[in-house]
């Protein structure tokens, strides 16, 4: 029975493949991005960790950085 799923008619070798090529690239792509994301959010860190609270008050009034200076003024 196991061998029979694992067969799949003779086109398993072309399923199990073709699932371990995807499962491969997803892995590769998940890495690319989080390490792309890690360098992002270091940067923006850096740039942003040296305001005054003044700046980082103007900061939050703004939708676009109002999530980040939160993440960033509560890790530091």
């Amino acid at each position: 029975m196991n061998l029979d799923l694992l067969i799949m008619n003779g086109y398993g070798l072309y399923v199990w493949s073709a699932f371990a090529f995807t499962l491969f690239n997803f892995f590769i792509l998940y890495k690319v991005t989080s390490r792309q994301y890690n360098k992002e959010y270091a940067k923006f860190a850096k740039r942003f960790s040296s305001l005054n609270s003044d700046q980082i008050i103007l900061a939050q009034k703004q939708s676009t950085n109002r999530t980040f200076v939160r993440t960033v003024a509560h890790k530091i």
